[in-house]
């Protein structure tokens, strides 16, 4: 539950603090009639988002058991994919969000109405999608589901509280070290699922088998509450495979040095007189200066 939690936190602030971003920018702009049409917008993605986690939980049912294991252990993978891709993408664009959403605010405004529509459901949109598939992967792996949704959900809500209080004024928070974090956090999960991912495609018989690597089924018993917590939010095996301890070290290895350099990169500070082509206008527009709302990570 603490691992979808914080799932539907991070990418439900990261999905706030756009819509934010946009709302100050048509209200600077005095153009308040547009903000249905992004309304509109927002709530296609979250339909969207709702029909992806329905497909990927009732769909496969009908499948035979291969099917089932082959199609888990692609999606587990596509899930670690998309968020591998997401804590990097926020890692390195953060910083120019605010100028990349006005901008496109600005283009639309040439265009037909529906491009607001557009720009909303993209503003949640991936946010959504990648939501419900890592929700779902990290619920297959072994969480209960009824309280890997309950997380999902609750994190989802405290994001939008915390954007609201964001937009207020009402809340401050330091949004650069909170990506950081849980982006370390979610490398460690999407390795769990990567694991999971493989352990389901040899057992599909896409990739050979083996003998567990080791056996820690005498320190962590399956009904114990620990084992339970561990395969809940990490996705902990007791008995993995070889093929899945290689997945897991590669992952965590190459990934975690990559994104922890990037965030030293990011956070380096600069000569006086540099410039950075990521930083925000001086005109920008922030939900609230005081919280540092467009995260520089």
């Amino acid at each position: 539950m603490l691992a979808t939690y914080l799932i539907g936190l991070r990418e439900g602030l990261e999905a706030g603090l756009i819509v934010g971003i946009l709302v100050a920018y048509l209200g600077k702009l005095g153009r308040r009639d547009l903000l249905g049409r992004m309304w509109v917008g927002v709530g296609v993605a979250v339909a969207v988002a709702l029909a992806v986690g329905a497909v990927l939980t009732w769909g496969p049912y009908a499948l035979t058991f291969e099917a089932q294991e082959i199609l888990g252990g692609a999606l587990s993978i596509v899930a670690v994919a998309m968020v591998t891709w997401m804590i990097f993408w926020m890692a390195t664009h953060g910083a120019g969000l605010s100028k990349e959403l006005r901008g496109q605010v600005d283009a639309a405004m040439d265009r037909s109405w529906f491009a607001f529509v557009l720009i909303g459901a993209l503003a949640v949109g991936r946010e959504g999608v990648e939501t419900a598939l890592f929700v779902w992967a990290n619920v297959a792996g072994g969480s209960d589901p009824l309280l890997g949704t309950l997380g999902a959900v609750l994190g989802i809500l405290t994001a939008v509280g915390i954007s609201w209080g964001i937009a207020r004024g009402l809340v401050r928070i330091n949004l650069s070290r909170f990506f950081t974090w849980t982006g370390v956090f979610l490398v460690i999960v999407a390795a769990g699922v990567l694991a999971y991912g493989i352990g389901d495609l040899q057992e599909a018989g896409v990739i050979a088998g083996g003998a567990p690597a080791y056996d820690l089924v005498g320190l962590v018993p399956p009904g114990s509450w620990y084992g339970a917590l561990l395969t809940g939010i990490f996705n902990f095996s007791p008995e993995p495979t070889w093929a899945q301890v290689v997945g897991w070290v590669l992952y965590v290895g190459i990934v975690l040095p990559l994104y922890l350099r990037v965030m030293r990169h990011r956070q380096t500070p600069k000569p006086v007189g540099a410039t950075d082509g990521a930083a925000p206008a001086p005109n920008a527009v922030r939900p609230s200066a005081s919280a540092r709302a467009v995260p520089a990570s």
